[in-house]
């Protein structure tokens, strides 16, 4: 991995409350380092130093507003974010090397790759924090981004969306991936629920959108 230039912020986000929420809610569950799990659902990087003795997360985001809400969603896992700038001038998240993600980072690493844990379970917690970081509607539904530079992740995530409820379609670079996409309104209501209200001034990116349209 390339070395990033930071230029650090705190920064934490707002949420506003909508509507009534389910048992299965993200925002019904209290917050875990493992819910971190979705920043690598999609391009988020896990790093470990020291022979497994502890670990970094990182994720470069497209908008601020996204790294605002994932900083924030560290501070309620306890683990302090840096927001700053990567040498390629895109919006970064990381934290420090820490021992408290080396549990995560093992799990999701094979060596230095990138793999989905046999027996993923996505849950809602996970799931919200996937859609703020590459999370946004479409005319045909809603799209969850996935890294690019780990495909072998790309059909054991589409397996453990099924698992959650919502069946997925895959689709390519070509088709505005990759990423999956979730459609029609009652999986789309069901995602909702799951992942909970946005963060402020998130509104036009979450979920509720599709299902307005």
């Amino acid at each position: 991995m390339a070395a990033e230039a930071l230029v650090t912020s705190n920064v934490c986000s707002t949420l506003t409350g909508v509507g009534q929420l389910s048992f299965y809610s993200a925002e019904a569950r209290t917050p875990r380092v493992a819910d971190l799990a979705g920043l690598l659902c999609g391009p988020g990087q896990a790093v470990s130093f020291g022979r497994g003795t502890a670990a970094r997360v990182s994720v470069v985001v497209p908008e601020r507003w996204r790294a605002a809400a994932l900083a924030g969603a560290f501070a309620e896992r306890g683990i302090e974010a840096e927001v700053g700038t990567s040498e390629e001038g895109h919006v970064l998240v990381r934290t420090a090397f820490r021992v408290d993600l080396t549990v995560l980072a093992a799990s999701w690493l094979r060596g230095a790759v990138k793999a989905v844990p046999p027996g993923f379970d996505l849950d809602g917690p996970a799931l919200r924090l996937w859609a703020l970081t590459a999370g946004h509607p479409v005319d045909s539904g809603y799209l969850l981004g996935l890294d690019p530079h780990a495909p072998d992740t790309h059909e054991p995530l589409r397996a453990a969306l099924a698992m959650a409820g919502l069946p997925a379609a895959l689709l390519g670079v070509r088709a505005g991936g990759p990423a999956l996409r979730v459609a029609g309104r009652r999986r789309i209501g069901r995602l909702v629920e799951l992942i909970g209200p946005p963060p402020r001034g998130a509104e036009a990116c979450w979920p509720a959108v599709a299902v307005s349209q």
